[in-house]
């Protein structure tokens, strides 16, 4: 395992949190002072963006961050700005555009910030990425606000592995920037509980790797939703699509997707330890036993679930003090991480370079950018 990119990107992710922390705090004051304008004015609001990984990671921390900041927050996908910058953009409106990227170096990276500053004159950009040389670190402008990352961050291998979660923790920890001290308890639980899983992956989810399937829904509630998300492009790109997978919210599946399950179908629910939310999850699974059953259904959580829906259910805690929602999510997407590539191998798939027509690249290739009108 030790032979690929991909493993030692996943294995090192808790070791790469702790510095994210102590990146973050260093560029309190900096952070501070460009929430503190948003936070002000009334009228103002937080875009996420990115492309594929990049955007769902402002899938999975919008949610939280309008929580914790008090700011509308929202993800949007650079290629959704780069066609229809004027649907996202109100001239009238202050908006912080906070764009993730690895490489910094994706053509609709660059037209996103520029489009957006087209349509108006009133959008800032606080751009987090990986790469020191890529073209998004290289702008020049007043009103951004740059934090690259450590270089472990910037994966080699094609999927995105430590840059998902580090560039995810970095925007968590940015909305709760008056909270840094009292999160480093929280973040080194995440991190324990993701070492077990990178421990005992191969053991944990040898059944399930081996069962016959074709194809795999990932669902998750509220922010996981994003996680769910993120999860189906990881197995999708590390098994080259063999297997076709979709995503869906736990509620949202019942209306209409729930038909793609047949008997060669993986379920992987990503479960939310808020009681209120694990109600409505549990329910789904349950009714999973109502017509055609999948092939296998499997379950992250936290702690432990009474459910005979389930064939197999990863716990991450026995006896850990619970963990923030928020943070419950880098452990989960360490989990599918370590799931994807797992499966990959199994495959015999080279998990650094799957893709073996070259389909799909490191760094996206063949967009033309055109002038906006």
């Amino acid at each position: 395992m030790n032979n690929y990119y991909t493993y030692k990107e996943i294995q090192q992710q808790p070791q790469l949190w702790s510095s994210i922390l102590d990146l973050v705090q260093e560029k309190e004051f900096e952070i501070k002072s460009l929430l503190a304008k948003y936070q002000s004015l009334p009228n103002s609001e937080v875009i996420f963006t990115g492309a594929g990984s990049s955007f769902f990671i402002g899938e999975m921390v919008s949610g939280f961050f309008q929580l914790h900041t008090g700011i509308s927050s929202r993800a949007v996908s650079s290629t959704e700005i780069v066609t229809h910058p004027e649907m996202f953009f109100n001239p009238k409106k202050e908006v912080l555009l906070i764009s993730f990227a690895r490489s910094g170096d994706s053509p609709e990276s660059i037209a996103a910030i520029n489009n957006a500053e087209k349509v108006s004159s009133k959008v800032s950009n606080l751009i987090i990425c990986c790469n020191k040389d890529g073209e998004l670190m290289k702008r020049h402008s007043p009103k951004d606000v740059k934090i690259l990352l450590p270089e472990l961050a910037n994966d080699k291998g094609l999927a995105m592995t430590s840059s998902v979660s580090s560039m995810a923790l970095t925007a968590l920890l940015i909305g709760r920037i008056d909270e840094l001290k009292n999160l480093k308890h929280q973040l080194e639980l995440a991190g324990r509980l993701a070492k077990r899983v990178i421990k005992e992956g191969e053991s944990i989810f040898d059944r399930v790797i081996k069962t016959n399937y074709e194809r795999v829904v990932f669902l998750g509630s509220g922010s996981f939703l994003g996680l769910a998300r993120e999860a189906h492009l990881k197995l999708q790109e590390l098994t080259n699509g063999k297997y076709i997978c979709k995503f869906d919210s736990f509620l949202g599946f019942r209306h209409g997707p729930k038909a793609v399950v047949n008997e060669k179908t993986l379920m992987f629910y990503l479960f939310s330890n808020n009681k209120y939310v694990r109600q409505y999850e549990l329910d789904m699974v349950n009714s999973m036993n109502n017509g055609i059953k999948p092939a296998y259904s499997i379950g992250i959580s936290q702690d432990s679930i009474t459910s005979g829906s389930l064939d197999q259910l990863l716990t991450l805690s026995e006896n850990e003090e619970f963990l923030e929602e928020s943070f419950l999510m880098l452990p989960e997407l360490v989990a599918v991480q370590v799931f994807s590539f797992l499966k990959s191998v199994h495959e015999g798939f080279n998990p650094d370079s799957p893709s073996i027509n070259g389909t799909i690249h490191r760094v996206v290739q063949g967009v033309k950018i055109y002038p906006l009108p």
